[in-house]
This record gives structure tokens, sequence and C-alpha cells, in this order.
């Protein structure tokens, strides 16, 4: 048998269930090899049967493969643009008692904690559920503990962040009626049920690492799991060259709507 990476891409499924062809293939591999030499492993074949026999190391593989950077109101003019348009337009369509919001592929929980927030200056917090997902379960863990750096919440605006973190030490505390308002889950875009009426769903500055078949095909699950009338916020390194032949409508460059 050649242990070659398509070997590996299969074992990984088997082990994971995460597609590697649904990945650029050359800058995930480049990453893969580099982790394998990290661990001073010599070959596919060695490198998976240490995932299988370390618990440690396979959460390290899938924690390494998932790519988490992620920080509170990233691209601030974005946010900006969220509270002044978007969330006014969907309380006004929806309520403010029946909004269904999906952060997905949510990383450490910046982005559904930024939603929270968000969403605080046009509601009370009791109002607000977010349902978060990502594949990997080391970050949904650091996402319910909470906990951040400085260069994360350099981006919160001033008052909420003195409303709702703590500073401890050189970290930052994010507080737990914040924390309440979000449900983490795990979550597969390439594989898993997508949730249904969704009024606004967020998922930035992750399918830059996907195919383009399999970022079509993820836009296309979410323009299913839309509402009329609700929305799609995505980053600002993505588009969706094929909005309309899906369905969307543009609102701005990073807004889509379902009319």
């Amino acid at each position: 048998m050649t242990y070659d990476y398509e070997w590996f891409k299969k074992s990984v499924y088997n082990m994971t269930r995460i597609d590697l062809n649904a990945y650029k293939e050359r800058q995930m591999k480049r990453r893969i090899d580099t982790l394998i030499s990290k661990n001073n492993i010599q070959g596919y074949e060695k490198y998976v049967s240490l995932l299988k026999s370390d618990k440690d190391k396979f959460d390290e593989f899938v924690n390494y493969l998932t790519i988490n950077v992620s920080e509170f109101y990233r691209n601030p003019e974005q946010w900006e643009y969220m509270d002044k348009e978007v969330i006014p337009e969907l309380i006004g369509k929806f309520g403010k008692n029946r909004l269904k919001i999906w952060s997905a592929a949510c990383s450490t929980g910046d982005e559904p904690y930024s939603l929270v927030m968000a969403f605080s200056r046009h509601m009370p917090l009791s109002n607000i559920r977010i349902f978060a997902t990502d594949i990997d379960k080391q970050v949904i863990d650091k996402a319910k503990t909470g906990l951040y750096n400085a260069k994360s919440v350099a981006g919160v605006p001033a008052d909420l962040k003195k409303k709702y973190f703590t500073q401890v030490g050189p970290s930052y505390q994010i507080s737990d009626e914040i924390k309440k308002c979000v449900e983490f889950k795990q979550h597969n875009l390439l594989k898993d049920p997508y949730p249904t009426d969704c009024n606004l769903i967020v998922c930035r500055n992750v399918l830059i690492y996907f195919t383009e078949e399999a970022k079509g095909d993820i836009f296309k699950k979410f323009y299913g799991s839309l509402v009329k009338g609700g929305c799609l916020f995505i980053g600002s390194t993505e588009q969706i060259i094929t909005y309309r032949e899906i369905g969307y409508t543009r609102k701005n460059s990073f807004f889509y709507g379902k009319e």
C-alpha cells in the first residue's frame, strides 16, 4: 500500500469526518506536513498511528487543521452597518422575540459574543439567542470559557467592553450574562444537516480555505437555511460570485438577503 497524501485524506475522514478534499490542497498539505515535522515523525502512516493512539495529539491535529483566527468586532465598519441597517431591518420584519441567529464556524466565540453585544443595543439580553457552531471541539471549549487576550477584544466598543468584560491579569473574561445567550455545538459545514428558519447567518473568513465547489455548496445551503427576508453576513475576504443564480440579493459587499 502507498501511504501518500490521498491515503492520508481518507484516513483523516474515517477518523474525524473532516473531508480534506474540500480544502485547497497545496495550502492544507503544507500545514499538515509542517505539523508532522513538528512532531518529529516520518511519513503519513506513522502520524496516523500516533493520532489513533494519543488523544492529545489527535486534539492538537484537529485544532491545527481548523483555521482559528478570530477577534471581536472584526472589521468594525461592517459591524456598524449591522447595527445601523441590518438589525433594525430584521427587527422590523420579524420582531424582537422570534429571531433565530446562527454563527457558523464560530471559532473561539468572538463572533457569537459580538453578535449578542450588537443585538443588546436593540433588545434585552433575555430576547437574544445565538446558535454557534464549529467543527473543532477545542475551540468550542475555549469559547465556553470566554477568556480572551487584549488583541482579541481590542475592537469591542468602549461602553460594551466596560459593561461586559472583567480584566483578569492581562486577559479579559466575558460576563456570564453574555455567555448565557449563546448555545455552542459541534457542526461540520461539509456534511452535517443545517439549521432551518434562520433570520441571520454569520459565517466570516472561513470559506476562503475551501475549494470553489465546496464554497458554492455551502452558500446554497445557507440560502436554504434562511427564511425569506433573512440575511447572510460573510467576511471581508470573501464574496459570492454566483449570488444571483443562488437567489440572493446583495445588500452591500458582505451582506446578502433572501427576498
